[in-house]
């Protein structure tokens, strides 16, 4: 569905539901379970918002949010929680390092 800006007024969200801006998260969210990543990693990729919108809204890097793109494109809701991230991480940075990348894409580990 688009609206008269040219703007999608609803994309399909995560689980098949009908994202709006309306049940997007809302601005100022700071509690970020899978569903809502999920939601807005749809928004964007569905032409709702653009990336520079969400980064705005969400107060998210662009880093940020390429990283729960790329780990919903390979791993789905899952690999949105937080508590698999590391687990993610370990298990494609191995890859990474298999392929000749330096450090395997793995982030530091905090001290």
């Amino acid at each position: 569905m688009s609206s008269i800006l040219g703007r999608k007024s609803s994309v399909i969200g995560p689980l098949g539901e009908e994202l709006t801006m309306e049940n997007l998260p809302p601005t100022g969210t700071t509690r970020w379970v899978a569903r809502r990543k999920a939601e807005v990693v749809a928004a964007v990729k569905g032409g709702l918002l653009s990336l520079d919108e969400v980064c705005d809204r969400y107060a998210l890097t662009i880093e940020e949010f390429a990283t729960w793109q790329r780990l919903f494109e390979r791993s789905g809701l899952p690999g949105l929680r937080a508590t698999r991230i590391q687990v993610y991480n370990q298990s494609y940075g191995r890859q990474a390092v298999a392929r000749g990348k330096p450090g395997g894409g793995r982030l530091p580990a905090s001290s």
